[in-house]
């Protein structure tokens, strides 16, 4: 696979407050493809930043239907993986990708 289709499986890092409590046991979380699959997320993330691997758990989380200036909006589901390096293999997705 080439590092554009990495690109397409991994859309961002989800750095959120339970994102950062997660990283002190060595998980990263990264919003990726509605169509990504566990050992394609695995392979995009040990290609991008050349680390191991040890699990990927993910879960979808279905949208919401909101209020924007009084119209009702429905927000789009987004998927979520949840990725367990091995030890001593450290990640830092704050200094981008």
């Amino acid at each position: 696979m080439s590092k554009e289709h990495y690109y397409d499986i991994i859309k961002s890092p989800a750095i959120t407050e339970k994102a950062t409590l997660v990283s002190e046991s060595n998980t990263i979380v990264f919003n990726v493809a509605k169509d990504a699959t566990k050992p394609a997320i695995k392979k995009a993330v040990e290609g991008l930043f050349g680390v191991k691997v040890k699990s990927v758990n993910t879960l979808v989380r279905k949208g919401k239907q909101r209020r924007f200036k009084g119209q009702l909006a429905m927000l789009s589901d987004v998927k979520k993986a949840y990725v367990t390096l091995e030890e001593g293999q450290r990640l830092d997705v704050t200094t981008g990708l």
